[in-house]
């Protein structure tokens, strides 16, 4: 495995996923998690979300709508908001290892039926000193890797309850190809995300109550290839759909709760004998390379039926989340929420809790990740978000 590959693997899909995965013995012939290039895509770059159990296709609308729900954006009250991230990951392995997140959005003209958002993420790995490249009196190659992504995307309402979006995105990841020497390059793709937003008053009780519907299919693009285009990997798309109950205690104490289902469009990477134990090297071969040919469209149609654990194994590829926010005046916020993965699919399973704090002009919220599953390096991640709002801002000098 060549150098660049083995720094992939360890470091990206061993840290965020495969590490959280405690598997028996007699379940290490069902263990099949997704295998995507660019990991970092899946990870939930606001407070919000990440403290509701990394949940938001269905949440009411804010400024980090960009990530869960573009469409979400026709439906802010507000002209514009600018929000920034600041995630200090696997704190529990290093310490050089973040992901940063600045999303924004405006709303276009006078009529509030059009926004157009973006958003810019940028998850660093620190510094890796490549001991393969010492030389005699050589003092090694020290590499740099980053994932970044760039998107933009435009929201529209079609009707007075629902609105849709589409979002295009630059990704790029560079595992420290410009300090190599071995053929590796840098890999460049291009991707795009789908969306819808439904929301609509129904009466529960005596309380008139805000329902809401999401959906997001997110990445859809090309491969993307670590060495010329020799080979090329899927990125992580994911169709995600929640739904969710906004409920009025009082006239100033609200909760909501939301509900997230998702899955990745990806079709699962071939293992010689998963299928047929009696698998020959050459039957297993060409499945590979058929595997390998797939393009990214034909990969999604693949991904709902190829689990080598049949039905049963594409029931495990789903993922849900809870969450749950409650309310003081649209200023105090409480939240808490459950991630689930199942065990054979990577093993993902975690509590989060967080709090907000909101001013006219900005607000600041926290989220605190607790793992229920052992030997996660993702137990004890924190996310910190800090959003402004352009309308207080104006306002302040009026």
């Amino acid at each position: 495995m060549r150098k660049v590959s083995r720094i992939y693997l360890l470091l990206i899909s061993f840290c965020l996923f495969a590490a959280t995965a405690v598997v028996k013995a007699q379940d290490k012939n069902q263990f099949a998690p997704i295998q995507t290039a660019v990991p970092s895509l899946s990870i939930a770059p606001d407070a919000r979300g990440g403290a509701m159990g990394d949940n938001g296709v269905s949440t009411t609308p804010d400024v980090n709508s960009q990530y869960w729900n573009p469409a979400k954006y026709a439906f802010n009250y507000s002209k514009a908001g600018v929000s920034l991230s600041y995630t200090p990951w696997l704190r529990k392995l290093v310490n050089d290892v973040a992901l940063v997140n600045l999303a924004g959005y405006y709303k276009i003209g006078d009529s509030d039926l059009q926004a157009i958002g973006a958003s810019v993420r940028y998850f660093s790995l620190g510094e890796i000193s490549d001991s393969e490249y010492m030389g005699q009196g050589g003092s090694g190659v020290t590499l740099n890797p980053y994932e970044m992504a760039v998107d933009a995307s435009y929201s529209r309402k079609l009707s007075e309850n629902f609105s849709m979006a589409v979002a295009l995105r630059y990704i790029r990841s560079d595992l420290g190809a410009d300090s190599r020497s071995d053929g590796q390059t840098a890999g460049n793709a291009f991707a795009a995300d789908i969306a819808g937003y439904l929301e609509k008053y129904v009466i529960l009780g005596n309380s008139e109550c805000l329902w809401s519907f999401g959906f997001n299919a997110s990445n859809i693009g090309s491969k993307i290839s670590f060495d010329g285009g020799e080979t090329s990997r899927f990125l992580p798309a994911k169709l995600t759909v929640g739904t969710g109950l906004l409920y009025p205690i009082d006239d100033y104490n609200r909760i909501g709760a939301y509900l997230d289902i998702s899955k990745y469009l990806v079709p699962n990477y071939p293992t010689k004998g998963d299928k047929n134990p009696d698998e020959t090297d050459e039957e297993f071969q060409k499945r590979l390379e058929d595997y390998r040919s797939l393009s990214s469209i034909s990969g999604i149609f693949k991904s709902f039926g190829d689990n080598p654990n049949g039905f049963k194994g594409e029931l495990q590829e789903i993922m849900a989340s809870i969450g749950l926010e409650y309310s003081y005046n649209e200023q105090f916020f409480v939240r808490g929420g459950y991630y689930y993965e199942n065990k054979n699919m990577g093993n993902r399973q975690y509590f989060s809790v967080g709090a907000g704090f909101r001013m006219s002009v900005f607000q600041l919220d926290a989220a605190y990740l607790v793992s229920t599953v052992q030997s996660n390096p993702l137990d004890q991640t924190l996310r910190f978000s800090l959003s402004f709002d352009m309308d207080g801002i104006r306002n302040l000098f009026r």
